[in-house]
């Protein structure tokens, strides 16, 4: 039996099913069209009431099971879009090709590339619960968002008369013993800056150093982990190089803004001279970085080669020294715990991206924070950093967090069902991420929401899997809500 198959095999079928068909159609953020005919040509198929907005989210309607037509409408809600990461040597194609599946354990996940757990299988979801005949619900809004994880287009773009639910349930959080009523909001911080490049002269020689193999992961859920952030790892090194002159003729590292950088290189010159010292300089500084890193990044691999650079042309040294500073004071990780929620990260940044080259250097950050006056300071202090290397700053793409609410009523139902079918209470917690629970409450203040979903580890990077024995936990959990939704 085939990988794919055997994942279809699992229970519940129908959940397992539908995440099959949707991870063998691509669905990268801000190329969902694909998807979007999908979930429209199931909902044509059960004859269920669909629609689309002007940004693309669409709406599937289901009116009640017999007996539930007095029961508030709930909104089911999860994005198409998914994470697009894969390992270096990975020939993979996001915007041709499927997810290619496997099972370990009890695990499924995928092979060398994102799995899409994140948000497919609340997408699968609530396509099962629409499909049904047997599931006993109240009215039900489905509502598929797009571009969540590189902008929040979806949400930003909902109409405010698009939906008329009273409770919304977000399936898109990644531990289940957790029922999420908060999360963070989030900026995008981008330095900007153009230079002219030099020819480079005889008495210079060319070096590659390279580091790669670090876990990455989801720049919120995962960022209080200390994991290596590939860029301000590979920069450490550069700011030692700076003794021996060092001129950058390239700084390629990290990917998406959501994603904690796993890999980096960098091209660049020093004297001749200097040769001996800064291979020196750098098992040195190797050693130290694989010391400092065992327990948490037990794979990393850095290396220095030679190249040849008769073609090449590279920045200044004053320059080249303006922007590694830069990398180096701009702040990575965790900037402050919330002094009100135990064990909640407050305020972080992610230094997501460095693009060095062709006369342009780009540096990519998202900064986070539930409160927007420390999300504001962050980011400010990074636009300060950047400033002093000469590089324009700018801000985009902010949205905001979601404030909890522990008196909500769907909250109490929530915590009632779990602690009967798990004979324990479940963790309430608001969450270091980005949900769109935060701008869709903005757009509708009286609708009640939590979020919730199956255990899924190392999203945002090629380490992603989805628990089965979770996802049967989140599937039997779901429903049991959905029949104890309460009057209206």
């Amino acid at each position: 039996m085939s990988s794919n198959q055997l994942i279809r095999e699992q229970e519940p079928k129908k959940l397992w099913n539908f995440f099959a068909d949707i991870n063998a159609i691509p669905h990268p953020s801000k190329k969902e069209k694909k998807i979007r005919i999908f979930i429209q040509e199931f909902a044509k198929s059960l004859n269920l009431e669909v629609k689309e907005d002007s940004v693309g989210n669409i709406l599937i309607k289901k009116e009640a099971s017999e007996g539930y037509e007095n029961r508030k409408k709930v909104v089911l809600q999860a994005h198409l879009d998914m994470v697009c990461q894969k390992n270096t040597d990975t020939d993979f194609n996001f915007d041709t090709q499927g997810i290619q599946m496997k099972i370990e354990g009890e695990w499924v996940q995928a092979k060398d590339t994102t799995l899409g757990a994140d948000n497919g299988i609340g997408v699968a979801t609530i396509l099962a619960i629409l499909a049904s005949k047997d599931i006993k619900h109240p009215a039900i809004e489905a509502l598929f968002t797009l571009d969540e994880e590189t902008g929040m287009t979806g949400a930003f773009g909902l109409d405010k008369n698009f939906l008329s639910g009273d409770i919304l349930l977000n399936l898109d959080t990644e531990e289940d013993n957790e029922i999420d009523i908060g999360c963070a909001g989030g900026v995008d911080v981008t330095a900007e800056i153009s230079y002219k490049v030099e020819n480079i002269t005889s008495e210079m020689i060319g070096f590659k150093i390279e580091l790669t193999g670090l876990h990455g992961g989801h720049s919120g859920i995962e960022i209080h982990k200390g994991l290596g952030n590939a860029n301000k790892l590979l920069n450490r090194f550069l700011y030692e190089f700076l003794d021996f002159k060092i001129q950058l003729i390239s700084f390629i590292g990290g990917g998406l803004r959501n994603a904690i950088p796993r890999e980096a290189i960098s091209y660049f010159i020093i004297p001749k001279n200097y040769k001996a010292e800064l291979e020196i300089c750098f098992k040195s500084l190797k050693k130290e970085i694989i010391e400092e890193f065992k327990s948490l990044e037990e794979n990393v691999l850095i290396t220095l080669s030679p190249i040849e650079i008769e073609n090449e042309k590279s920045l200044g040294f004053t320059q080249s020294k303006q922007i590694i500073e830069a990398i180096q004071t701009a702040h990575d990780g965790v900037y402050k715990m919330s002094p009100d929620i135990e064990n909640l990260v407050e305020a972080s940044n992610n230094l997501a991206r460095v693009e060095i080259g062709k006369g342009k250097a780009s540096i990519y950050c998202l900064t986070r924070s539930s409160v927007e006056s420390s999300k504001k300071w962050v980011s400010t202090s990074l636009k300060a950093a950047f400033e002093l290397a000469g590089m324009k700053v700018s801000f985009s793409g902010s949205y905001p967090g979601w404030k909890p609410n522990p008196n909500s009523e769907i909250l109490k139902i929530a915590l009632d069902i779990y602690e009967k079918q798990n004979n324990e209470k479940p963790f309430v917690v608001a969450c270091h991420a980005g949900l769109e629970c935060g701008i869709i409450g903005e757009k509708f203040p009286d609708m009640d929401m939590i979020s919730f979903g199956p255990t899924i580890k190392g999203a945002h990077s090629p380490k992603e899997r989805v628990s089965i024995p979770s996802v049967q936990k989140f599937w039997k959990y779901t429903l049991d809500l959905l029949e104890n939704i309460p009057l209206k």
